[in-house]
């Protein structure tokens, strides 16, 4: 599986910004999709996860209620709409790709078995 990420920018707060991940060599309609983001200087930390075929999600507690993840299908593609930026969203964003996962394993990058290169999102305040 092969996920290439893309849609990020310089933003203002409380702009928006939507990520896309693109999925190739294998449909993901079995995979557990998640993002994933990390500043300088910090760990890597979860952001939002969506199960592809159940289509529950996941999301860290600091995006709840400003960020959507959804699934396109039919294009293979899993988005993230960032909504009400803030300054502290500033980091480099993956998405992730997990064959299989628990849930309570959900937020964890250990679970992810793919990643993407990397977006840059930068929020101005």
């Amino acid at each position: 599986v092969q996920l290439q990420a893309s849609g990020g920018g310089l933003v203002q707060a409380g702009g928006s910004l939507r990520l896309s991940c693109a999925a190739s060599g294998r449909t993901l309609s079995s995979y557990t999709m998640g993002w994933f983001r990390q500043a300088p200087g910090k760990e890597r930390e979860f952001v939002a996860a969506v199960k592809w075929s159940a289509g529950s999600t996941y999301y860290a507690d600091s995006v709840k209620g400003r960020f959507t993840i959804s699934r396109d299908n039919t294009k293979n593609t899993v988005y993230l709409q960032m909504n009400s930026l803030k300054p502290e969203d500033t980091a480099v964003y993956y998405c992730a790709a997990a064959a299989r996962v628990i849930t309570t394993m959900i937020r964890l990058a250990s679970s992810y078995d793919y990643w993407g290169q990397g977006t840059q999102v930068t929020v101005s305040s």
